[in-house]
């Protein structure tokens, strides 16, 4: 059996340290390990399995004899670094948006498309948080009924902005509390002109918007899931909010089958079964995803299953996914497991 030799790219960072943890619990053969991040973390010690790990500078020379990089430190970052380290041998599983909509870079989530993985020259893409646990929820119904329309509204996680957000809501939640002040200097967008409270205060606006109203993060998911799904002609629309929540991004799904015959039943009966669901529904008894049940767990929860009442073959439900594990860290890790077992973790030749 191949052991590699594997690289995180900003290892510091909220999904970096994720990323960290996943590789400890899987199942990928690791011969050793390297943590590299920018040169203002250069020096610190990080941990994996008990041993101490000094974070390196990141620079092109750092992928020499490295056999798996994944990278989460930014798409600029990204485009600078992934090809140096492709160049050097290395497969790419890189958790930005650099490459996403790349015709030539696999988009993957193992559950609904491990298939492109077969696809790749090197890069693999992972896809935006609050796609994947929308495409482990309906991929399985798809299969069954095919899928007509999607209607999504995302109620997302700061910890989505890194672990400035998470500090923001933190310590405004605490002013309010004391009756102070807030300051904001990171949401919605910390590169965007104006800031606003995110304590206590939904922000309908995650990254910029777009000239025709939309935001890149919903236009995000549109596209993604017609990419991951293989098929341009489904209708997507989404609007996205973040929400005062640390971590675990939630979705409420509208979506229109194209074949008759579901129900409720069926499809509770579908997602029961269904790989990486975790199926939470139980209104009688009040039974339903939530973030604060999510965080730390690798799955897709979903719940709240029913039948729109005014579109023939039309359904809601309801799904919440840790979007720091599932939505980047776990995702990319298992990408890495299933190139291993499909004997894909090697940069193909030319």
């Amino acid at each position: 059996m191949n052991e590699y030799r594997v690289a995180v790219v900003g290892a510091t960072g909220a999904v970096g340290t994720r990323m960290i943890q996943m590789l400890e619990q899987s199942s990928l053969p690791i011969a050793s390990v390297k943590f590299l991040a920018s040169k203002r973390s250069a020096g610190k010690v990080l941990s994996f399995k008990d041993q101490d790990v000094v974070v390196e500078e990141l620079v092109p020379e750092s992928f020499t004899d490295i056999d798996l990089a994944l990278f989460s430190a930014g798409g600029g970052i990204s485009k600078k670094f992934a090809p140096e380290a492709i160049k050097r041998g290395a497969v790419v599983v890189d958790n930005t948006s650099a490459f996403r909509m790349d015709k030539d870079v696999p988009l993957v989530v193992p559950e609904v498309n491990e298939h492109d993985l077969y696809k790749h020259q090197g890069l693999i893409a992972n896809p935006n948080c609050s796609t994947i646990q929308m495409m482990v929820a309906l991929e399985p119904l798809r299969k069954v009924y095919g899928l007509k329309k999607i209607v999504v509204t995302t109620l997302q996680a700061v910890s989505g902005a890194g672990n400035r957000a998470i500090e923001e809501l933190m310590t405004q939640t605490k002013d309010v509390l004391d009756k102070k002040s807030c300051k904001a200097e990171v949401l919605p967008v910390a590169s965007d002109q104006k800031h606003y409270q995110i304590a206590f205060n939904p922000l309908p606006q995650i990254d910029v918007f777009e000239d025709d109203g939309y935001t890149h993060e919903e236009w995000k998911m549109i596209n993604e899931t017609k990419k991951i799904m293989g098929d341009q002609s489904l209708q997507v629309t989404a609007t996205c909010i973040r929400v005062p929540v640390a971590i675990g991004h939630s979705e409420s799904v509208w979506f229109e089958l194209e074949k008759p015959g579901a129900n409720v039943a069926k499809i509770k009966g579908i997602l029961a079964k269904a790989p990486g669901v975790v199926l939470q529904d139980d209104p009688a008894n009040q039974v339903y995803p939530q973030p604060i049940m999510a965080a730390g767990k690798k799955e897709t929860f979903v719940g709240r299953i029913r039948c729109d009442q005014e579109q023939e073959n039309a359904f809601h439900l309801y799904c919440v996914a840790d979007n720091l594990l599932k939505g980047a860290a776990w995702n990319s890790v298992q990408i890495a497991e299933r190139l291993h077992a499909l004997d894909l973790l090697a940069v193909p030749k030319n």
